[in-house]
């Protein structure tokens, strides 16, 4: 998305003013509220995006390795769940319908949207999600054709113009959501995990690279590349992921088990569907670990000849 949108215009006695205020406010109002959409809208875009990519079957890891196909399908993915994160009605002549008005929704990965000519003159529902500056965006627009762009594409489709970004009412503006996992880490850390000839050897290697950070599950199966993941994650007879780490002095912490021990440590909050490692380095820490069920962390001085 483009970096600098102009400061909007939309205030009371602007034309658009009652119309995008009265939708903005339902729309805020279906999510619980500005603190609701905040927390619900950035996972929601982040998962659409995420379940295309499908990095557990197909070993892709970013937006820019789709096909064009599927590209096109996450606007119609964000669509379907954007109205039901925000239990909008399927009806009217187009996407939706807010406040008994016809409403379009539109998505772009880019720096713009193409508006079709049945939205024309209609309230617009704009979302975009910025892959590379983990970046959002949710706003509205009456698509007035003076708000258009004069060129069209093939399906005579027409772009938000320059000047008619200042009349989008935002809602949510250059707004953090959960970045792609495989863009925050080096390159050269992402070859050392996916080097592993195992599951288990590919789990380790994640999680002695990438410590007090929370993995989620779906990264956890992406590195996995089986179905047992889950299995092989937790202690297992001295084989699984978890008795590999330990051994090394790291431990391997779920969310849903391990929370007590997890705020003790003073590491992030873990969702419970989430992982995290930390390889303690004192006395004291690591007397805590064992006492919560790693009994056979080492010493510190042995951990340390271990690295």
């Amino acid at each position: 998305m483009k970096q600098n949108i102009p400061f909007s215009l939309i205030a009371p006695g602007h034309v658009d003013f009652d119309l995008l205020a009265q939708i903005g406010s339902d729309l805020t109002a279906r999510a619980g509220g500005t603190i609701g959409l905040e927390d619900t809208f950035p996972v929601m875009l982040r998962q659409c995006i995420d379940d295309v990519i499908m990095t557990p079957k197909t070993g892709r890891r970013s937006y820019e390795e789709l096909e064009k196909t599927e590209k096109t399908y996450i606007g119609t993915r964000v669509e379907i769940e954007l109205i039901a994160l925000l239990g909008l009605p399927r009806a009217g002549h187009l996407d939706t319908q807010v406040c008994g008005v016809d409403v379009d929704i539109k998505n772009t990965m880019g720096s713009n949207w193409m508006i079709p000519t049945e939205a024309v003159d209609k309230p617009c529902i704009l979302v975009a999600a910025d892959e590379a500056r983990a970046r959002c965006y949710l706003g509205i627009v009456v698509a007035r054709p003076d708000y258009l762009s004069a060129g069209q594409n093939k399906d005579a489709k027409r772009s938000i113009s320059a000047e008619g970004f200042a009349h989008i009412h935002w809602l949510l503006c250059d707004h953090p959501y959960p970045a792609n996992f495989w863009r925050t880490q080096p390159e050269i850390t992402v070859t050392k995990i996916f080097s592993g000839k195992s599951g288990n050897a590919r789990m380790a290697e994640l999680f002695r690279c990438v410590q007090g950070q929370i993995i989620e599950r779906d990264v956890v199966e992406a590195v996995a590349q089986q179905k047992d993941f889950m299995r092989r994650i937790r202690s297992d007879k001295g084989r699984g992921t978890r008795d590999i780490l330990e051994r090394e002095g790291i431990v391997l912490l779920s969310g849903q088990y391990d929370g007590q021990l997890i705020r003790a440590l003073n590491l992030p909050p873990c969702p419970q569907s989430a992982f995290i490692s930390f390889a303690p380095n004192t006395p004291q820490l690591i007397r805590l670990a064992r006492q919560a069920g790693f009994p056979d962390l080492p010493d510190l001085m042995q951990a340390t000849s271990m690295i």
